[in-house]
């Protein structure tokens, strides 16, 4: 027989996503409906271990729905790596009455999630990162809105390129993943996507197509690099250099993590919330929601971080035609 659940716990850990509040929200709202008690757990695993827990309710999460990041906070907590750290983090859910546990973060944070459950903490992970680097998944929480206020900078920083005919460097974030670089490339039309699992290093092929695109009579070029190729401002000096045309770098930062949530990251993040606690629930634990081929999933945590996942060749292909 599986354990019944009478309390969730809920946190958010790595780095914060738009769509992570929608996500508390439903957690929340779900639990309550379904007769269960819910506790908030402030700053990740930090706060797990500080038993920086709060008693949470259905006004706890009203109107949070359309708020960029995460009421919950988060933070790094290089402490619960260790098995010290993972031990004391289930003895305080023990201690707090939580015997199903949702969190929502990132492959780190599901790691996390997995030694708890080890340790007898039924849990349940919620993809949140706008990198869109989980491999079990086709969306993460957050990427939609991410890669939206991307595009509507670049669109602003293109107007300016043209006006002084300029060669635009703009880098966006993902760490080593290039998905929200091709995305925006895409969405963007830009020139170049320079992404971590493609771009060879070959700069003097890039400079050759701007001098090229020039000769063709294209008043700007923009170069869409990925954060995990970076050095953006250093690149932006060497093309100048070498084509003698006007040559900006563009880093777009943590702006693309703030911002009120798309309606994608709004409803995807609600179902996704909701689907973690009909799963603990169920008894499950040691799971992740998912998002694969149209439908709402889970895995094994485990076989989760053991997948691997690329740039779609097709959409990198089409993204080559397209700026011929």
């Amino acid at each position: 027989m599986a354990k019944e659940v009478k309390t969730i716990g809920v946190l958010t850990s790595g780095g914060d996503a738009p769509g992570m509040n929608a996500a508390i929200r439903a957690v929340v709202r779900t639990a309550i409906n379904k007769g269960l008690k819910v506790k908030g757990i402030m700053r990740g695993y930090a706060g797990l271990l500080q038993e920086e827990i709060v008693d949470m309710n259905g006004l706890s999460v009203a109107d949070i729905i359309g708020r960029g990041g995460t009421v919950l906070y988060t933070a790094r907590c290089p402490e619960f790596t260790t098995a010290e750290g993972q031990q004391k983090g289930a003895e305080i859910c023990r201690k707090h009455g939580i015997d199903g546990l949702v969190v929502i973060g990132g492959d780190g944070s599901f790691k996390g999630a997995g030694k708890l459950s080890a340790l007898g903490i039924n849990t349940v992970g919620l993809p949140g990162t706008i990198d869109l680097d989980i491999a079990c998944t086709d969306y993460t929480i957050g990427f939609d809105t991410a890669v939206n206020t991307a595009m509507d900078a670049i669109d602003r920083v293109r107007d300016t390129s043209t006006s002084h005919e300029r060669c635009s460097i703009i880098e966006v974030m993902g760490r080593n993943a290039g998905y929200i670089a091709l995305w925006c490339g895409l969405a963007n039309g830009a020139e170049d996507i320079l992404l971590p699992e493609r771009y060879d290093g070959n700069e003097q092929e890039l400079i050759s197509r701007i001098i090229e695109n020039r000769k063709r009579g294209k008043k700007h070029h923009i170069i869409i690099n990925a954060e995990g190729i970076g050095h953006s401002a250093s690149m932006a000096r060497r093309i100048e250099a070498a084509t003698g045309i006007e040559t900006r770098a563009t880093i777009l930062g943590y702006m693309q993590r703030g911002g009120a949530p798309t309606c994608k990251d709004r409803v995807y993040a609600s179902i996704m919330g909701a689907k973690a606690v009909e799963l603990l629930c169920a008894g499950k634990s040691n799971r992740v929601v998912a998002y694969k081929n149209g439908e709402y999933v889970d895995y094994d945590i485990q076989e989760a971080l053991n997948m691997n996942k690329d740039i779609s060749e097709e959409q990198y292909n089409i993204s080559k035609m397209l700026v011929r």
